[in-house]
């Protein structure tokens, strides 16, 4: 099984299965975007994936602004869920798994990249944070991520998972386990600090939403 870094190193987690990682002339791995838009949405009341707040359903406006840093950018969401095939998207094959299954299912779709995940209930991220996240990526951790100021713990939600993470995802999964926060933790992946802290908030019921609209209108 794997053991956190102080135990084990994860530069030998990689085993043959990451040798076909595909990698850019930087020696980075290639990134392919993921909305995760499979919630469902119990406390809105209303699925947040199709929630308007920038002139387009939510999972939508996500998906353009990862299109702009990733290779390929694609819709997480339950199986039958979006019927639109002008969308791509990847059904989450994992059930009860929440989020976690998402991000399953789509290295299970390609486990060579690295994914740069974001959840459809952050009204607030934009170019500028998506831009800082892929500037400050480090290809060394198995992971970057947003700094959550008020819980000095990991953001699992708006992240950059490399290829190496699999594996690890994998063990957990096996294990009964599926908190990728507690990945991270346990793995030291790396952390960046928001240039603008706001990106962090995010929407998951009614009253949250309303707070981030008076926001967004000014």
């Amino acid at each position: 099984c794997f053991l956190p870094p102080d135990s084990f190193s994860t530069s030998r987690i990689l085993v043959n299965d990451m040798e076909k990682e595909q990698t850019t002339s930087t020696g980075k791995s290639y990134l392919k975007g993921l909305v995760l838009a499979g919630g469902e949405s119990t406390r809105m009341g209303f699925d947040k994936g199709r929630m308007d707040y920038h002139g387009a359903p939510q999972r939508e406006y996500l998906l353009r602004l990862l299109k702009e840093y990733t290779t390929e950018a694609y819709i997480s969401c339950r199986p039958g869920q979006i019927n639109d095939s002008l969308l791509p998207v990847i059904e989450d094959k994992h059930d009860d798994l929440g989020p976690f299954g998402g991000i399953l299912s789509a290295f299970e779709f390609d486990p060579y990249v690295a994914w740069l995940v974001v959840a459809c209930d952050f009204p607030l991220l934009d170019h500028a944070a998506i831009s800082q996240l892929v500037e400050e990526r480090d290809t060394s951790s198995i992971a970057t991520s947003f700094l959550d100021t008020h819980t000095l713990m990991p953001e699992p939600w708006i992240t950059i998972l490399e290829p190496k993470i699999y594996p690890i995802l994998r063990d957990y999964h096996l294990r009964g386990r599926s908190s990728l926060r507690g990945i991270l933790v346990d793995f030291n992946s790396a952390l960046i600090r928001a240039k603008d802290p706001n990106i962090l908030l995010n929407a998951n019921t009614p009253e949250e939403e309303a707070q981030i609209r008076m926001m967004i209108s000014y």
